[in-house]
């Protein structure tokens, strides 16, 4: 850094401390007191374990992910193998994608899988070359810096009634017909008589709920000891919006869990509230967690699929009811607190309102977030591109403007306080520190720049490439102070 901006730096900080009173350092200020005692089991995982109901690196940094999904070419299970036209179009996934991703200040890809693409027939075993597509997914990812979750994801119980999830063998009883593409029904079919009766067989008490609970067991253990390893799979997600009772659920996340923690356990699981919770925004509130390295995930879809009205008259403070609902169950399973899945019509006015209430919310209750979607050539057309009729991609500048914002991806400590004003260009944490380490790492994305730290009001330098690094801390409590400004 020159000494012209040193000097720049140190006169905006100035300039902070008149005019916003919490951009202050607390250098001078009383001791504070000790952060209160951790709730909650602890887990030592890799590459993130977790500790005081937060995610946490190996260095006990608390870590704060933001993410988005990618429905992959090849991994995200819609096609035919009798002739049937596909569902829907799907975007390739490379390791361009990863690079961009990144490079605009995204640190993590949650990945669906299908059961049918890994168990597509009853007696044919796992399919090894569709996990081959996963990895080359994964891998691309993992190498342009992104944690990988792997997500077992379906929507409507299987694509043969739905849109994608369990294999056609799984579905019992078999359904009247095989549904074919074009996917231009989504919410008739998935309230239709075979997928609710799907459901409703598998997290059921017959004997071929047991057993294709066992099935679904069986192949999730698979998957996880192929990724038990790798250093980029933060962990799995066990049931995309499950269609269930709150106990029926519980039972089989608990069985599913223990059968992953056998295999690979040093990976996070990650669990969902029933899927009706997408639509009431709440669930219940349990007496007890499922375990250590668990991780409570509900999707925040707020009016999203509400009608033009809805959803121009959503605020902030709808907004937050969900998200602090989903923090005191986060709470009540002794789990972090991540959304897996939030999103919103792009072509919504206020759309830009909508996904920065999001991320201001997921600020201030600690929660990591991962936006849907990364691209899509069907259905709404959400995402962050635009697809002429040539399949050729182009980056919707309003959508990345709205995601774009500085973000405190680890924090070498745990979190008191984070006052963040992206109008003046500061972000302000208020931490206790930790004795492992003293390096923050913070993400600016393409459309910030830093222009300075400062840590318990002194000059501090940022270092490094996305995330860049800054030192700041040791035990006690302490403030960080980051300077930015737009790029353009």
């Amino acid at each position: 850094m020159s000494t012209t901006t040193t000097l720049l730096v140190s006169a905006l900080f100035a300039l902070c401390a008149i005019a916003q009173p919490a951009c202050r350092s607390d250098a001078s200020a009383p001791s504070a007191p000790p952060p209160p005692p951790c709730n909650g089991p602890s887990f030592a995982g890799a590459p993130f374990g977790v500790s005081c109901g937060a995610l946490v690196d190996s260095l006990g940094r608390q870590v704060r992910l933001f993410g988005v999904n990618a429905r992959v070419d090849g991994v995200f299970d819609v096609t035919f193998s009798d002739g049937r036209a596909p569902l829907e179009p799907l975007p390739a996934f490379g390791a361009d994608d990863a690079k961009r991703m990144r490079a605009l200040g995204i640190s993590s890809l949650r990945l669906p899988i299908q059961w049918s693409g890994v168990e597509p027939t009853e007696s044919g075993g796992f399919d090894e070359a569709y996990l081959d597509r996963v990895s080359r997914a994964v891998d691309d990812a993992h190498g342009a810096g992104l944690w990988v979750l792997v997500d077992f994801h379906q929507d409507a119980y299987g694509k043969d009634i739905g849109e994608d999830g369990a294999p056609y063998w799984a579905i019992v009883p078999p359904p009247p017909q095989k549904l074919a593409g074009p996917l231009v029904d989504l919410d008739k079919r998935r309230l239709s008589k075979p997928v609710l009766d799907a459901f409703d067989t598998f997290f059921g008490t017959s004997p071929d709920g047991a057993r294709l609970r066992g099935r679904f067991t069986s192949m999730a253990t698979h998957v996880a000891t192929r990724f038990a390893h790798h250093p980029g799979v933060l962990g799995f997600e066990l049931f995309n919006e499950p269609l269930a009772t709150a106990d029926r659920l519980r039972a089989f996340d608990a069985d599913v869990l223990a059968a992953l923690r056998a295999v690979a356990p040093d990976k996070l699981v990650l669990f969902e509230p029933p899927a009706i919770r997408n639509v009431i925004d709440s669930a219940d509130v349990p007496e007890s967690g499922l375990g250590p390295g668990t991780v409570y995930a509900p999707h925040i879809y707020t009016t999203a699929f509400a009608s033009a009205d809805a959803q121009a008259s959503v605020t902030k403070d709808n907004l937050r009811r969900s998200y602090e609902n989903a923090r005191d169950e986060a709470a009540g399973w002794q789990a972090p607190l991540v959304v897996t899945e939030y999103g919103f019509p792009p072509s919504a006015p206020n759309f830009t309102a909508y996904v920065g209430w999001h991320a201001e919310l997921a600020e201030e209750l600690g929660a990591s977030t991962w936006f849907w979607l990364w691209k899509e050539l069907s259905q709404g057309s959400w995402g962050m591109f635009d697809f002429a009729s040539s399949g050729a991609a182009t980056e919707r500048a309003a959508v990345v403007t709205a995601l774009s914002r500085v973000r405190l991806e680890a924090c070498a400590g745990r979190v008191d306080t984070i006052d963040h004003r992206p109008e003046a260009g500061s972000l302000s944490v208020a931490f206790f520190g930790t004795d492992l380490t003293s390096e923050h790492l913070v993400s600016f994305g393409t459309r910030f720049a830093p222009r300075g730290a400062r840590c318990d009001g002194r000059d501090v330098p940022l270092t490094g490439d996305e995330p860049m690094r800054v030192t700041c801390g040791g035990a006690g409590r302490h403030t960080l102070d980051i300077a930015y400004a737009p790029t353009n």
